[in-house]
């Protein structure tokens, strides 16, 4: 009984120990993440990864005083005996991109790892969740396959503009397991695009993998885990292979991949078996393969041809017989091409649209409307009769007729073909090809159908990222704004960030991607697809002895020039990623490459000290520009205005990178150079009242040089007033193109002209973002005026309605509108800080999954009163800036403000806060 009771006793105080230990204990980080943001990954491509976890939303957890992140090789050394790296108790704040610092880790290698973390009261987490990534194949070497396919380019089938093109590959390889499998990865890449199956199944959901990148420096490769898809006894791996952008006419520099003509594969499957033997099959001379299977074509400018008459059953079966296949030809791997692990996600199929209208009928043909532009390709279900030919051609917008406009197609084709094999009902979803398009026209069903609107879905297409904000407001127009900015992001980022989807063009320009980035990177988690364009980037900056950035990235135009505002992408960019991420690693990868983009300007100053003399696209698609332009696209503002203003802008950026890197002599000598360039600009292009020294004065002459504080302080103000001139001048429209646009919000808001920046942004006519609107837009256009109801399309062919740049306004829309912006890098500060117009509207709402948890801001004014609710995450701070002088009625959380140790005043109007969710309340003077 005695000991029974002792039992008992020990029991309850050992349960009460342990009680105390977990309340004093905080929660345990959550949502870790590696490098870019990547989670559990497979295949990954950085054996030198950073760690980012998030705090635990919990009134325990205000910040983080330390932290402990632990690495191991196998999850049982996890958390006692981590043998890869111990980084300590670090009394440290960061919990965002810690670097590794553990043993070199190796090609396939799988890894272990966990963090806590110790609170503001020095109290110490639980250890998070265990996460994994797994390296890729990180070496040439590693590879033991070779290139394999089938020789199509003597099949000499010549395209739109004689191009030539390619018959799809089926490529097959059948083996046998003798034991049950273990473990398996298929590494998998290829000079064009690939479709995968292991014993009949499909083994992933990606779409026209690997992607693009300059293939001539390096390829892309893809694991795949395929454990489950393996079987004891007989196996077939079986690849789909067509052209894409490696063997299509999109890669116009056709000499730089002649020796890569024809498509070819590389794979190499690993398998483990659970006895412990290991067993490799690699693509090889071993490999069968024919051209006579159902892709007849596939391209990407112009569509697919699909022919159900030469279905192959079972041809990714084990049990299919590929005696009469044809033997493959095989190549060497080339150690100057790298073969590497793909660093951001692969195209997926995201979204499906379902809200489909018919809009006409006739003769066997009818037209569907999608009521969204979208890129991505349909999914057809129609009936059909044997041998009869399906047509499905593409429109972004319709003539008056309902017949389609695609003047703006240019050489695209964008066509795609489905023959019939039988009567009945087909079903048909393009694979290797991509469409711009808000309407589909069928033509070749069965003539006896009654069309329905259930005949064509919508499959949207892009890089698979995930939303990262929202923005949402009382404003319909402002709302539908906001729509048609993320679904130009959406549909230009496929793989690349793409000036356009639907014509001949879908290429990665410098320029418009660096003016959409904030905003992208705003709206959705982009990060690791910007710093592998960035790689890709600079790998064709490296084809340049004098630091030349090319137009467009890959670059399949092979032009020798570089040009100002398109080329400081390579500078720019990483600036505004390291901003709002807080990853200082891409500026480590980029910084070489931004100083030889200044090296490049350098070189090209000859006459005039500072003033760069070379190419420039200008103020890209300026509205209104003289008429005796030759090239009235450049807009109105010189171009080397344009190129001493970036000159002076890039070299000023650096200094600041250099000094984040701790690069003092750099961060001094880039800044005495844009000091001089800045003078320069002043003396050479406005007088000494500040004018701008040319008859036609542009809003954007002015923007450059406030924006990029190039002028004087005296000289400045007066610059200020000039442009304020020509702004109402141009009936408080816009007047900027490309460059100028994403600009004039952020220099109108630093000279306290918020309530006219409103008044521009919510113009209703010509130019004007609501003006396209008006016209019945989905997406973000290319040009002001692309289309009106009144006098119809643009006439120059040139005329894109799927094109991202002016949708750079939406990072005003959060910084201001909502009010959500960074004020250290990360969000580490935030700044809250609305400036209502209630002229336009009376509520905003923005939120931004930062690094650190999510930030909100939600404004509204209603009955004279202004109210704001605030999320701050953990492990950050923000400044609340209210729109009023006169906070002495200022409620919180339905109480009376008073500050604390939370919440401290710094200003008349402005309160300094650490994490937490607050509801502020106070009066507001209504806009007259």
């Amino acid at each position: 009984m005695k000991i029974r009771y002792l039992f008992l006793t020990i029991s309850f105080f050992t349960l009460t120990f342990l009680s105390s230990c977990n309340t004093s204990q905080t929660l345990k980080p959550k949502a870790l993440t590696i490098s870019e943001g990547f989670k559990n990954p497979l295949g990954f491509y950085n054996s030198k990864p950073t760690f980012s976890w998030k705090l635990p939303v919990s009134v325990k957890t205000k910040w983080q005083s330390a932290y402990q992140v632990i690495v191991a090789s196998s999850i049982e050394l996890l958390p006692n005996n981590p043998d890869l790296w111990d980084s300590k108790k670090q009394l440290n704040s960061q919990s965002t991109f810690v670097n590794y610092q553990g043993e070199a880790l190796k090609s396939r290698q799988k890894v272990f790892w966990q963090v806590r973390f110790w609170n503001q009261d020095d109290t110490i987490s639980e250890w998070s969740d265990i996460n994994t990534f797994e390296l890729g194949l990180l070496n040439n070497s590693d590879w033991k396959s070779k290139w394999t396919g089938i020789d199509t380019a003597k099949d000499s089938i010549k395209g739109v503009r004689e191009f030539l093109m390619h018959k799809p590959q089926y490529l097959r390889k059948g083996f046998e397991l003798s034991s049950d499998v273990a473990s398996a990865r298929l590494y998998i890449t290829a000079k064009g695009v690939f479709d995968v199956h292991l014993n009949g199944k499909d083994i992933s959901d990606d779409v026209m993998p690997p992607g693009w990148t300059p293939y001539n420096h390096r390829i892309e490769t893809i694991t795949y885990d395929v454990t489950k898809f393996l079987e004891t006894g007989k196996n077939v791996i079986a690849v789909e292979l067509a052209s894409g952008w490696h063997s299509g006419r999109i890669s116009r520099g056709r000499a730089l991949y002649e020796n890569f003509a024809s498509p070819k594969l590389l794979c190499q499957l690993e398998i483990t078996m659970k006895d412990g033997t290991q067993k490799t099959i690699v693509s090889d001379k071993s490999w069968k393969g024919t051209t006579n299977g159902p892709i007849r074509l596939a391209s990407i400018y112009d569509g697919e041809v699909y022919d159900a008459n030469f279905k192959m059953p079972n041809w990714d079966n084990s049990q299919f017989n590929d005696t009469s296949w044809d033997a493959v030809e095989v190549e060497e791997i080339d150690d100057e091409v790298k073969l590497e692990p793909k660093r951001h996600s692969s195209v997926k199929n995201k979204t499906v649209i379902n809200d489909t209208e018919i809009v006409s009928e006739e003769d066997n043909l009818v037209v569907f409307n999608l009521k969204q532009n979208m890129v991505g390709v349909p999914k057809i279900k129609v009936p059909m009769k044997k041998g009869d030919t399906l047509k499905i051609r593409f429109s972004e917008m319709l003539l008056s007729d309902n017949r389609f406009y695609t003047k703006n197609y240019r050489s695209a084709h964008s066509t795609d073909y489905y023959i019939a094999s039988k009567d009945g009902l087909i079903e048909y979803l393009p694979k290797f090809t991509f469409h711009g398009f808000q309407f589909v026209e069928l033509s070749g069903f069965d003539k006896q159908a009654k069309p329905h609107s259930s005949w064509v879905q919508g499959i949207v297409q892009h890089s698979n990222f995930e939303s990262y904000g929202t923005f949402t407001s009382s404003h319909d127009k402002l709302n539908q704004l906001q729509s048609n900015i993320t679904w130009g992001l959406r549909d230009n980022f496929f793989d690349i960030p793409t000036d356009c989807p639907q014509r001949d063009e879908r290429l990665g320009w410098t320029g418009d991607a660096q003016v959409i980035a904030p905003t992208a990177l705003f709206n959705y988690d982009t990060h690791a697809f910007w710093t592998a364009w960035l790689q890709s980037l600079r790998e064709n900056q490296s084809e340049h002895k004098n630091g030349l950035v090319p137009f467009i990235v890959p670059d399949v135009l092979q032009n020798k020039n570089g040009g100002s505002g398109w080329g400081d992408a390579c500078v720019i960019i990483p600036w505004d990623i390291y901003n709002i991420t807080g990853d200082i690693t891409v500026l480590e990868e980029s910084y070489e490459s931004a100083r030889k983009w200044v090296g490049y300007y350098q070189s090209k100053v000859k006459k005039k000290a500072y003033i760069p003399i070379m190419h420039s696209f200008g103020d890209w698609l300026q509205p209104y520009p003289s008429k005796s332009l030759k090239r009235g696209n450049r807009g109105d503002t010189p171009k080397e205005l344009i190129n001493t203003a970036f000159f002076a802008h890039s070299a000023h950026l650096i200094s600041k990178i250099a000094g984040v890197l701790g690069k003092t002599d750099d961060e001094k000598k880039y800044k005495d150079l844009y000091k001089d360039i800045a003078n320069a600009f002043e003396n050479e292009f406005f007088d000494e009242n500040a004018r701008f020294k040319q008859e036609r004065q542009t809003q954007t002459s002015y923007l450059l040089g406030i924006y990029f504080d190039l002028f004087k302080a005296e000289t400045k103000l007066k610059a200020q007033i000039h442009l304020l001139e020509e702004i109402k001048n141009a009936d408080y429209h816009l007047g900027t193109g490309f460059l100028g646009t994403p600009i004039l919000p952020k220099v109108l808001d630093d000279m306290g002209e918020i309530d006219l920046m409103y008044k521009i942004l919510f113009k209703e006519t010509y130019p004007s973002w609501f003006y396209s609107i008006n016209q019945g837009a989905t997406t973000m256009w290319e040009r002001w005026n692309s289309y009106s109801k009144a006098e119809g399309y643009n006439p120059q062919s040139m005329n894109s309605l799927n094109h991202y740049a002016y949708g750079a306004i939406g990072q005003w829309m959060y910084e201001r509108i909502a009010g959500l912006a960074s004020l250290e890098p990360g969000y580490k500060k935030i700044r809250i800080a609305p400036i209502p117009n209630t002229s336009f509207l009376n509520a905003a709402a923005a939120t931004v999954n930062t690094t650190f948890g999510e930030a909100s801001s939600s404004w509204k004014v209603e009955n004279n009163m202004f109210y704001l609710d605030v999320v701050i995450p953990p492990n950050t701070t923000a400044e609340i800036s209210l729109p009023t002088s006169d906070v002495s009625d200022l409620m919180l959380n339905g109480q009376v403000f008073k500050e604390d140790s939370d919440l401290k005043m710094i200003g008349s109007n402005k309160i300094l806060a650490k994490a937490g969710t607050y509801k502020f309340q106070t009066k507001f003077q209504i806009n007259d």
